[in-house]
Parts: C-alpha cells; sequence; structure tokens
C-alpha cells in the first residue's frame, strides 16, 4: 500500500500547495499554458515511466503531431513541413517554457490548407474522370513525400477522388443492372414498390459517372463540416495527446467532452433524455432512443426527427441550435436529474412541434451484465455477457459489474444450471477493484493481482471473503480485444486453475494501471473553464504467479482462430509500450476441484482441428489480412472490376460463416421475461442477443467444453469416492 500512500500525498501536496507555488506554477490567463504546466508536471512527478524532456523527446512528438494532422498527406506541401522542421527538436523547450509558438504555426497553416482544400476538391469533382486510362492509386500514406506545388496536390487530390468515386461508379452500376424492370414482371408480382423504372430508361454511364462524383463530394462536405466544427481546443488536444502518448500508449488528455464520454462509458449511465443524436449538415437528428429512458418512457421523440431549439424550465427563451457543434447542442440537451427540457421538433413529416421531457438517469443498458440459459445434452448451463469492468466513481452505491455478477449467479443458480460461459470478448476493461471483487465470487479467498509502482514494494491485493458465488464448471471466452480487468480476471481464473480460457491466441497484452485526475482541482481561481483530465499510467499489474501481462497477453488453454488472428491490434502493436517484466509470485493454492482440466482440453483442441466453420474462419482472416495490407489500385474501370470480381468470389466463399447455426435454443431468465412484457426494445435486443449466440461457434464450443469439463468432474468424484470408501 505505500505506492498508494505515495501517490495520494503527492495529490494532497498539489491540492494544497502554498499560494506562492500555486501562484507561480498553476495561475496563467491562458488555458493552453495551464493545461501544460499541469500535464507536465503530473507526468513528470506521476507517471510510472517519467519521461525526459529532451531532443529525441521532442523529434517524436514532431512526427506523431504532424501525422495526427495530415495522417493522408494531402494538407501540408514540403515547404510546410519544413518550415516546421525548424521545432523539431525545439518541441521540448518550447513544453518547458510554455511556449505555443509551434502549435501556432501549425495550426493557422492547417485551417488555412483546409479551406484551399475545399475550392480544390469542388473542382476536381466538377470535371468527369477517365475510367478508360490506366494509371493506379497508391494507398501506402506513410511512405508517400508531401508534394512540392500546388500541380502535385491537385494530382494527389485527384487521384485520392477518383479512387473514391469509382467505388461509388461501381456500385452505381450494379444498382441499375440489377433494377427489375416491372414491364416484364408477370402482372400477379407486380406492386408500386418494385415499380422502379416503370416509363423511364435506366441511367446512362455518363450520368452514372457524374452521380457517383457527387456522392464523393457530398461524403467529403460532410467531412469537412466535421472539421469546421472543431474549435482551436480539439486542435490543441491534438497536440497534448501526441506529447503525453510518448509516454505510453494509455495516457491521454481527456477534454471536458472526452472526459464526460469517458464517465459515462465506464458507469454506464448518465443524466439526460435518453437519445443518440447526430448532426447531419447543420441539422441535429435523433439517432436512437434508449431503452427505459426518459425520451423513450414519453414516446413522443421519435428517430428521425430533428431537434432546431431547446428550452429550459427556468428560462424564458429558448436556444436555437441549428449550426451548433454536435457536443455543444448536447449541452443544452442533456442535464440533472427531475429537470424539465422542451425540445422544439421538425417531425419526420415535416410538422413543427413542442415536446416537453423530465430528465433522469440513463442506464446504457449495453454496458451492463447480462445473462442467458441454454440446454446441452440434457444439462442446463449459463451464459453471461460483460461488456466492461463498469462503476461509477462518483457514486460508488451505484450499479457495478461486480454487484451485478453476483445477482446474475445468483439467478443462474436458482435455474439449476451445471455449467457457466463468461464472455469476455472485447471486453476493454474498466474497474480494478471491480475485477478483484469480480474474481472473489469464483474463489474462497486468496491473491487476486500484484501491482507495483516504481520505487515502491508491490501490492498485492486480495479477496478476503470466503463467500463462493459459483463454485461449478468455468469456462472464460476472450479474444484479442479483451484487455485489462478482463486479463487479469482471465489470468487470475488461469492460475488458480479455476476455469478453461478458450479463444485468441493471446489477449490484448494491456498490464498497465491508469488513473484519471481532474484538472480543474488543481488550479486555484479558475477562469479558463473546465480543463477536462488527465488520464495516465501510475502502475503496472502482474499475476499471481508473478508474470506480467503486459505485451503477453494471457495464452488461451484451448485456441481457436478468429477474425483479428492475423492482425495487428495488440499492445506490442501500439507506440511506445512499457515493457513485459516479471516480479515475485504472490502466494496462492490452485483450486482443489474434480475437474480434469488436461483430458477436457485436449478433447476441445481435437474438435477445433476438424471444426469446418473454424477452419473457414481462419480462411477469412487470412483473407482480410491481405486486403488490410493490400496498397495499391487501379484506377481503370476494366481492372478494377476484375479485382471486384475476384473479391466478389471471395466474399461468396465466406457467406456460410454468417449462414453457420447451431440446434442452441437460449432464454432469458424469469426476472428479464417479466421486463420484456412491459418493453419491447428489451424484448428484441435479447432476442437478436440470443440468435447471435445460437450461431456463434466459439459459444458452441464453450458448451462442449462445459459438458466435458461436467463429465470429467462425475467420474473423478466417482473415483475419489469409491477410493474413500
Amino acid at each position: 500500500m505505500r505506492g498508494k500512500y505515495k501517490f495520494l500525498l503527492f495529490a494532497l501536496l498539489i491540492a494544497f500547495a502554498s499560494c506562492s507555488f500555486t501562484n507561480k506554477t498553476f495561475d496563467n490567463s491562458d488555458k493552453d499554458k495551464v493545461l501544460i504546466q499541469l500535464i507536465t508536471y503530473l507526468l513528470d512527478q506521476g507517471h510510472f515511466s517519467p519521461q525526459e524532456l529532451d531532443d529525441d523527446f521532442s523529434q517524436n512528438v514532431f512526427v506523431e503531431y504532424i501525422n495526427r494532422l495530415d495522417p493522408y498527406k494531402r494538407y501540408f506541401y514540403a515547404s510546410d513541413i519544413k518550415e516546421f522542421e525548424a521545432y523539431k527538436y525545439d518541441i521540448d523547450d518550447q513544453i518547458k517554457a510554455y511556449d505555443l509558438t509551434f502549435f501556432n504555426l501549425t495550426h493557422e497553416r492547417l485551417l488555412q490548407r483546409v479551406e484551399e482544400s475545399k475550392k480544390l476538391y469542388a473542382s476536381i469533382l466538377d470535371k468527369s474522370f477517365n475510367y478508360d486510362k490506366d494509371e493506379v492509386f497508391s494507398a501506402d500514406y506513410e511512405n508517400l513525400d508531401y508534394v512540392q506545388s500546388k500541380r502535385e496536390m491537385k494530382e494527389r487530390w485527384r487521384k485520392q477522388l477518383k479512387f473514391s468515386s469509382i467505388a461509388n461508379y461501381d456500385d452505381l452500376i450494379a444498382q441499375r443492372d440489377n433494377e427489375i424492370d416491372s414491364t416484364n414482371m408477370p402482372e400477379s408480382e407486380f406492386s408500386p414498390e418494385n415499380e422502379t423504372t416503370k416509363g423511364s430508361e435506366k441511367k446512362s454511364l455518363k450520368e452514372l459517372e457524374e452521380q457517383a462524383r457527387m456522392e464523393t463530394k457530398e461524403i467529403l462536405d460532410e467531412l469537412h463540416g466535421y472539421i469546421d466544427d472543431r474549435n482551436r481546443n480539439d486542435w490543441f488536444s491534438v497536440y497534448i495527446n501526441a506529447l503525453v502518448e510518448e509516454y505510453d500508449p494509455h495516457t491521454s488528455y481527456l477534454p471536458p467532452a472526452d472526459k464526460e464520454r469517458f464517465d459515462q462509458s465506464i458507469s454506464g449511465n448518465f443524466e439526460g433524455i435518453g437519445a443518440r443524436l447526430s448532426k447531419k449538415r447543420d441539422a441535429i437528428s435523433v439517432v436512437e432512443l434508449i431503452s427505459g429512458g426518459p425520451a423513450w418512457r414519453a414516446n413522443e421523440l421519435e428517430v428521425g426527427d430533428e431537434i432546431i431549439k431547446v428550452k429550459q424550465e427556468d428560462e424564458d427563451e429558448a436556444v436555437n441550435i441549428v449550426g451548433l457543434r454536435l457536443d455543444d447542442a448536447i449541452k443544452f440537451i442533456k442535464g440533472p436529474k427531475g429537470t424539465v427540457v422542451t425540445l422544439t421538433l421538425k417531425k419526420v413529416d415535416g410538422t413543427i412541434e413542442n415536446i416537453s421531457i423530465i430528465r433522469d438517469v440513463v442506464e446504457l443498458e449495453e454496458t451492463f451484465v447480462k445473462s442467458s440459459t441454454v440446454d446441452r445434452d440434457g444439462k442446463t448451463f449459463g451464459v453471461i455477457n460483460l461488456p466492461k469492468f463498469y462503476i461509477d466513481f462518483d457514486d460508488r452505491s451505484k450499479r457495478t459489474a461486480a454487484a451485478d455478477m453476483k445477482k446474475e449467479l445468483i439467478r443462474l443458480k436458482e435455474q439449476n444450471v451445471e455449467g457457466l460461459v463468461l464472455d469476455l470478448r472485447n471486453n476493454g476493461g474498466g474497474s480494478l477493484q471491480t475485477v478483484v471483487e469480480m474474481v472473489g465470487l469464483f474463489i474462497e479467498k486468496g491473491p487476486v493481482v500484484q501491482v507495483k509502482t516504481t520505487g515502491e514494494p508491490k501490492e498485492v491485493m486480495s479477496d478476503t471473503d470466503e463467500s463462493i458465488y459459483w463454485d461449478g464448471p468455468l469456462v472464460v471466452l476472450v479474444n484479442e480485444l479483451s484487455a485489462s480487468a478482463s486479463e487479469i480476471f482471465a489470468a487470475a481464473m488461469q492460475d488458480y486453475k479455476r476455469a478453461i480460457i478458450l479463444g485468441s491466441e493471446q489477449t490484448y497484452g494491456k498490464g498497465t494501471v491508469q488513473i484519471i485526475f481532474d484538472l480543474n482541482r488543481w488550479v486555484r481561481n479558475n477562469s479558463n473553464g473546465d480543463l477536462g483530465a488527465l488520464r495516465f499510467t501510475t502502475q503496472k499489474y502482474y499475476r499471481i504467479d508473478g508474470g506480467s501481462v503486459q505485451l503477453e497477453g494471457v495464452k488461451s488453454d484451448v485456441v481457436v482462430p478468429d477474425r483479428y488472428s492475423y492482425i495487428n491490434i495488440g499492445e506490442k502493436d501500439t507506440n511506445n509500450p512499457l515493457p513485459w517484466d516479471k516480479i515475485d509470485p504472490a502466494s496462492y493454492e490452485e483450486w482443489d476441484n474434480y475437474f480434469d482440466y488436461e483430458t477436457t482440453i485436449a478433447k476441445s483442441k481435437a474438435r477445433m482441428a476438424n471444426n469446418e466453420q473454424l477452419k473457414l474462419i481462419d480462411a477469412n482472416a487470412k483473407w482480410v489480412k491481405s486486403i488490410r495490407d493490400r496498397e495499391t489500385y487501379s484506377l481503370n474501370y476494366d481492372e478494377y472490376r476484375k479485382e471486384m470480381e475476384l473479391n466478389d468470389e471471395e466474399i461468396k466463399r465466406f457467406e456460410k460463416l454468417s449462414e453457420y447455426q447451431t440446434d442452441l435454443t437460449f432464454a432469458s431468465l424469469p426476472y428479464e421475461v417479466q421486463l420484456m412484457e412491459q418493453d419491447s426494445v428489451l424484448s428484441e435486443k435479447r432476442a437478436r442477443w440470443h440468435q447471435n449466440l445460437s450461431r456463434d461457434v466459439y459459444i458452441e464450443e464453450a458448451l462442449n467444453v462445459l459438458n466435458d469439463l461436467k463429465m470429467s468432474y462425475s467420474i473423478k468424484n466417482k473415483v475419489a469416492t469409491s477410493v474413500k470408501n
């Protein structure tokens, strides 16, 4: 615990620093300079592996920042880069001096080049493309040189736009050729819905080529509308993150909107009306109503409605939000529980209407744990899906993943399940304390994870509650996107021999711990508005056997191929990851049971080797890898079509993947059946989930493993009993 106390002391020193210290270090009328002061100080004092701000650091930040501003090299010229390079080895000195010269130069130049690009792409798309010409487009942006002239810039944009448009052109031709000619259709099959071409001729290739260009322009207009919506603070966040991510890939600056989104994702709830919104051109539109939320309960707001004005209950005038940035519009719509907001809507049918909604706590149902039962060979098994290890750090009395998991285990036991699959695929992690509590539901007591702070003794985080909520057969499903807390759980289950881990060759490989500091708490007399937060790495965690999951992840007991098998998406493929290392093991004893893991694993591996669906998944993963690695494309339509035909053949080959169907039927638990009687949206979501489970070869094999474990338990238990007798 000494590491924790040391950092708490550090936090207190900052929070209660003397007036002279505070004025000297953290008081500044320039918000950008305050951010640099705070962030560099925090990272120097609190990061697990502080960086030396030197020329090497400066060069790395320079390269990363420019790549973030212009990843496709279609805005900056070589002359711009040459001008920027005057600061290539000075960024470290500017950071120390809180000097924003380099940022100001790049920011102003980017805005200038973006404005120039609008005229450029509009002029290019105003003319027809020649798809008979033999030329290629290169997507190897990393090795592209910056252009030297306006002529070269125009040519770069032309090829990029032609590449985008040729795909639209090909789609439009396919749509035209597949149109049903209702005049040739038997009268018995005719209906207004399929009267697509009656009385008119099909569009010519020239018309389709023009339409393809206009679709490309519409996409680019939307993209640049998003760019125009970004203000100086947004671009400064890009600069700050290029700086802080030199420390490690999980250290990042969270501007206010990002901090709010992070809090919502980790807690699974927020206060508002419960609608997902998007912006297209200047309109703020409703794209989804969150099941159970205030807007859903009121049943007046509909998907497709455009929100024109927003009025608060304590204000006389409504605010027109047309044309606002999406984040700014959302600020007016969200608000504290119990308050009333009045929305002026342009309905889908074009009518204008005012509706009032009482804001409430909105729970993001897809964040929370859910479970199902399934029968297999006369036995009932349970399946639990956990998308995230959630917790509300501001109010620990609210829902947590561990508390919800306990409830689901109790409910599943009431259904007399004989084995359990815990699905952690795509679970990116969450609260460290939550995963410790969750491991405790499956073991009697003992260490769960070891945590190390630089220069401090290790801390062993343990489960001290002897209660066990599930002691039966357990299979944990993982993949390459199972990270952090998911890896802690899987590693503990594997080290205790408490479960069989089934999934990808290894999990993500994130063996670090981050904390989030609200930067506003550390500035006295803050007149700069909301400063956001800093998320940074303070510790590394280790398995109870002493090994780290950093880079290496958790190795599955049974490895099955998946769509990510050949794609570089793990921690080892990020920039600046911390290294793998090892510490002394904790003191623990393996789970005492009669399950024959070795025989069960061997049986599963044999099944996997002969599973045609998995062979096809592996072939598909290799094909996806080849597509992703491709860097050149023909801009001659005949050649492009030949390539697409080859792709179409492969796609048809892999269509069988979506046709896979098991004979398994999944059912919701009784408490949820009652909820679904009042909630059609929840009912639809569960029906979709159960359908996906019935098509999931990994779930199918996990249930096979559970069945084998159950059988091995019965056999070994009988042998042990006969020996005792």
